[in-house]
């Protein structure tokens, strides 16, 4: 029996979907494309560090030992290497005030706080589902799922 072509969403440049935004070289962004920069952008805003980083610093400035109290199980190298990315995509910012020792304070740059709401949202979800998540784990570990069986015949 023929296959059915597979259906794909639509694409940047595509009839009926506009572009978002065009990049320098004239193309549009599109994170379905493998070379596209705004792929990048995608994998630093879906990380967990990321959002959980976002959400704390949206209700203001925090010190690094701040942050890492308030986001429980993050080390330190990994806290640093977050924030230093976030930092570099124009994310956060950071001050480093000329105490000793060194205060260094991190805030979320106007960019960065337009990843609140969406990523506010993620997490949202993840709370509220955990549970459902939880048994469809269980359920699928055990092999007593019958409908994600394979059906030969």
């Amino acid at each position: 029996m023929p296959r059915a072509p597979l259906t794909r969403r639509p694409r940047p440049g595509t009839p009926g979907r506009s572009p978002l935004t065009w990049l320098p070289d004239g193309k549009p962004a599109d994170v379905y494309s493998a070379p596209c920069p705004s792929r990048a952008a995608l994998d630093r805003i879906a990380d967990k560090w990321t959002a959980l980083i976002v959400g704390a610093l949206f209700e203001g400035t925090r010190r690094f030992s701040e942050l890492r109290a308030e986001i429980d199980g993050i080390s330190d190298k990994m806290l640093t290497q977050t924030l230093r990315s976030m930092e570099r995509d124009g994310l956060v910012t950071r001050r480093v005030h000329p105490t000793v020792p060194p205060k260094v304070e991190y805030r979320l740059t106007d960019l960065g706080r337009t990843l609140e709401e969406p990523l506010a949202a993620v997490r949202t979800w993840a709370e509220k589902h955990i549970n459902e998540v939880e048994r469809a784990r269980l359920e699928f570990d055990s092999g007593g799922d019958a409908h994600l069986q394979v059906r030969t015949s």
